[in-house]
């Protein structure tokens, strides 16, 4: 007589080795962070980090150090939270504070300390001074200056904080609809004291302008310091000196340069007349690299060609480069275990995305995707990418998947599905919907030819769950704003869209915030905050109305009527996002933290990997806010544990 357990123990060991296995992903190994900020004259404002593989019942001790005096402990009890505000501090005195975590009643070792200069004055920010690029002439000889641009954060050095990386754009970049010529664009390090560590000139051969440049900031060989990876071309100086190419070359398209508006060749009529498109200061011939750079000093590590490969201008769908030098760029856990680089070209028309691994010094090339190589049902992916992209696992498998727009690239380089919605603005990937599973995708739509101008999809399946119809649509959100309806909230410009609707497509209020740009998760609850600008704002769901949280004096934003910051990120301090603007003289970066009591408890949110991943694209085209992979909201009880290893490169 056979044991009737047996089958049923032999299907559940075959069903075990079919279900997918999720490794454990690779991120930084962060220091605590600890922030201060004089509020007033005698309050003192303490933030700092929990990391995502800290145990539930970790506490901590905060300390304060005044010059040769012992430390002093400043919380009666071991705090569960990660903000504390000091009282007792003499601001004629330097403070010097740091933390200790206790667990199971014992202290660990202290944190590095933070600390506030007798005398400092009462503000919330921290400045690191800027020296802008020196200014090389156009063949124009139009005049024109540096603006601190896009940056992103990782730890270049693996001292487990972050550095800044800064993009600077010339006065005279340009959108790729536009001829004309653009001065160099150059790229900073700077650690949060305000050292330079080094700088990165692109040289002539990279025009300026949102499109061109995307760069990525990120661990990506596992060595716990990070690389730097962007589009080079001949003339890139790196940050040791050394030139990429040939210095000499210039492919620049020179002044009277025009293309037949509608040539289907890409042939290039120097000097011609008639009746076409302006090509002067573009390039639209000559080699193009992609490049590996050592983050702690900007030395190249690696360069080969750029993929994909400019090829014949006009099969991007005109031929003075406005559709084929569109790009796009994102790290992505393509393995569930490491991070790759994918770098995109094309959106309007054509679409190729090319994933890269850094490995053990070599650079390799994962996969590609190509709408127009001739792979059955491919060509349902032209004509859907956005200026951006987000990335998660949409599907479950443990592996990161490429949201492109009104289309998903699976982590495998295969089409998951295109809803041929089309191109639009602005993309926002999280779980929108707690009380649904998985991730949701909420998606705006540029002159649609349908009646979908905004609409909010299941991100897994691409079907679309709600939809409001407008004939063009110019920026959309979603973020919490309001805690009685369960979910995102969802508002968007467009002819005919109106008021705040719900998570499941219904009004709520005829009244909607003024932006719809960037969020910031900034006072002590887990609802959103809107930035814009040099503003943030807080929805009063009773009133329908902003009420102002921050204007930052004298800071200017990026990128014309996008209105973004140089960076929103969780870069100091507990679980709240940092907002990195430019001073009006671009002599400086200002990085605000919040100086907002808070009582939630949570980790960094650099350790959930949907969110760190989308700080690495934020620069990407037209930047985009942060999203979580989980829900963060009114409803929120606590973070989930993220499924992370941590790099040390101490060790």
């Amino acid at each position: 007589m056979k044991h009737p357990a047996r089958p049923l123990a032999l299907l559940a060991a075959l069903l075990a080795l079919a279900a997918p296995s999720f490794a454990q992903r690779q991120m930084e190994k962060l220091g605590r962070g600890v922030v201060a900020l004089r509020v007033e004259a005698q309050k003192t404002f303490v933030s700092w980090r929990i990391l995502g593989t800290d145990p539930d019942a970790l506490a901590f001790n905060l300390y304060r150090a005044a010059g040769a005096e012992a430390p002093v402990k400043l919380n009666a009890a071991p705090l569960l939270v990660s903000n504390f505000t000091d009282t007792t501090a003499d601001p004629a005195k330097a403070s010097a504070y740091f933390v200790r975590p206790v667990l199971a009643g014992r202290e660990q070792e202290p944190s590095a300390r933070f600390t506030i200069a007798a005398g400092a004055p009462a503000r919330n920010y921290l400045s690191i001074p800027l020296e802008p690029p020196p200014v090389t002439p156009t063949p124009d000889g139009r005049s024109f200056s540096y603006a601190a641009n896009d940056c992103s954060a990782a730890d270049l050095d693996g001292d487990g904080e972050y550095e800044i990386i800064l993009k600077w754009d010339p006065t005279n970049s340009k959108d790729n609809a536009f001829a004309g010529y653009a001065g160099n664009v150059f790229l900073d390090a700077y650690q949060l004291d305000g050292t330079r560590l080094w700088r990165i000139d692109l040289g002539r051969n990279i025009r300026a302008g949102a499109h061109y440049t995307q760069f990525l900031v990120y661990d990506l060989d596992g060595d716990g310091r990070a690389e730097l990876m962007c589009k080079t071309a001949d003339g890139t100086i790196d940050g040791a000196g050394k030139v990429i190419g040939d210095a000499t070359a210039d492919w620049r398209e020179p002044a009277g340069t025009i293309v037949p508006s509608r040539d289907k060749t890409g042939s290039v009529e120097t000097k011609g007349g008639g009746r076409g498109a302006s090509v002067e200061g573009r390039i639209l011939r000559g080699p193009e690299f992609l490049t590996v750079f050592d983050g702690r000093t900007g030395r190249a590590l690696a360069t080969t060609d750029y993929l994909p490969v400019r090829g014949k201008v006009a099969d991007w769908g005109d031929a003075y480069a406005n559709r084929s030098d569109r790009m796009n760029a994102a790290v992505a856990y393509l393995d569930g275990t490491r991070p790759s680089a994918v770098f995109c070209r094309g959106y309007y028309t054509r679409a190729v995305l090319v994933a890269w691994d850094w490995r053990d010094g070599k650079l390799t090339r994962r996969w590609t995707f190509d709408s127009d190589d001739g792979t059955p049902g491919n060509e349902k992916y032209q004509h859907q990418g956005n200026h951006g992209l987000s990335i998660a696992d949409v599907d479950g498998d443990g592996r990161d998947d490429i949201v492109y727009g009104a289309c998903t690239i699976g982590s495998n380089g295969k089409g998951l599905y295109s809803t041929g919605l089309g191109h639009g603005d602005a993309l926002h990937v999280s779980d929108l919907d707690p009380n649904r599973p998985g991730l949701e995708v909420f998606a705006i739509h540029e002159r649609p030819s349908h009646p979908h101008g905004t609409d909010l999809r299941d991100a897994r399946t691409g079907e679309i769950l709600w939809s409001k119809p407008s004939p063009d649509v110019g920026r959309g959100l979603a973020a919490d704003i309001d805690p009685r309806h369960p979910g995102y909230e969802c508002w968007a410009s467009g002819e005919g869209l109106r008021g705040l609707w719900n998570v499941k497509g219904e009004p709520i209020s005829p009244s909607k915030p003024r932006s719809c740009n960037f969020k910031i998760w900034w006072d002590g609850d887990f609802l959103c905050e809107i930035l814009d600008a040099n503003r943030i704002t807080k929805w009063n769901w009773e009133k329908s109305t902003e009420e102002p949280l921050l204007v930052a004096e004298d800071c200017r934003s990026n990128n014309g009527t996008k209105s973004t910051p140089c960076l929103c990120a969780d870069l100091l301090g507990d679980w709240r996002e940092e907002v990195v603007l430019r001073t009006a003289d671009n002599k400086e970066l200002r990085i605000f933290t919040t100086p907002i009591p808070t009582e939630h408890r949570g980790y960094t949110l650099m350790h959930d990997p949907v969110y760190r991943l989308s700080v690495a694209w934020q620069n990407s085209a037209y930047n985009q806010p942060t999203h979580t992979g989980f829900y963060l909201g009114a409803e929120t009880k606590a973070f989930p544990k993220p499924d992370i290893v941590l790099i040390d490169s101490r060790k």
